[in-house]
């Protein structure tokens, strides 16, 4: 079995991640101060972002886990309707055309799902 490096944070079982369907919210530091951030699945591959827009720093969920546009083809802003590339997180689409939004690195092994914190990310304490 393969122990989780130690600054490894599980997120969710792997399961719980359908394409295109509901994300899984998660808080991480930003500069000293709590930032929320998620992850979703998409064409199989899992994916996490900072839950800012790339506008302006709103959350994108209009409902609590809810990224994606109907299609379930692009991440949505619920507020200015910027649409986001969910494998690269590049604004495809309204008023932050060809900004992106932050990616985090997310791992999934053995049925889990696990960010990795990397600077300037940092976890926040537990």
């Amino acid at each position: 079995m393969v122990t989780p490096t130690p600054e490894a944070r599980r997120l969710c079982a792997a399961d719980e991640l359908a394409d295109g369907g509901a994300g899984v919210r998660f808080t991480v530091q930003v500069g000293g101060r709590a930032v929320g951030a998620f992850v979703v699945r998409y064409e199989g591959v899992v994916h996490g972002y900072l839950n800012q827009c790339a506008h302006v720093p709103m959350e994108l969920d209009w409902q609590e886990g809810q990224f994606f546009e109907s299609s379930g083809l692009y991440l949505m802003c619920a507020t200015h309707g910027a649409v986001y590339a969910p494998d690269s997180g590049l604004c495809v689409g309204g008023p932050c055309r060809g900004a992106s939004l932050s990616k985090l690195r997310i791992e999934e092994r053995e049925g889990q799902v696990y960010w990795l914190p990397e600077s300037p990310y940092d976890a926040p304490p537990d």
